[in-house]
């Protein structure tokens, strides 16, 4: 069971929106963290990903476990969430 999605975003990210969108479609609910609004998070972004580049989707699970999730790849987004 999920208990919290965050997902790390950019203005210009199209892959940031398309992981919204299927989360909604899904009936999730998310928090963003906007990169170009909270540019002290790139740090954050970074620990947890390994990656510089975004969307970077962190499900919490409801035993605190976390999955991170780079990019829009739904061969480990759907599992995740589910």
């Amino acid at each position: 069971m999920v208990k919290n999605i965050t997902i790390f975003t950019t203005n210009t990210c199209a892959y940031c929106g398309m992981v919204k969108k299927w989360l909604g479609a899904k009936g999730h609910t998310w928090t963003e963290v906007n990169l170009d609004q909270f540019p002290e998070r790139q740090a954050e972004a970074l620990r947890i990903s390994g990656a510089m580049t975004v969307p970077v989707t962190v499900v919490t699970k409801q035993d605190d476990t976390q999955e991170v999730i780079i990019g829009f790849n739904l061969a480990k987004l759907a599992p995740a969430v589910s």
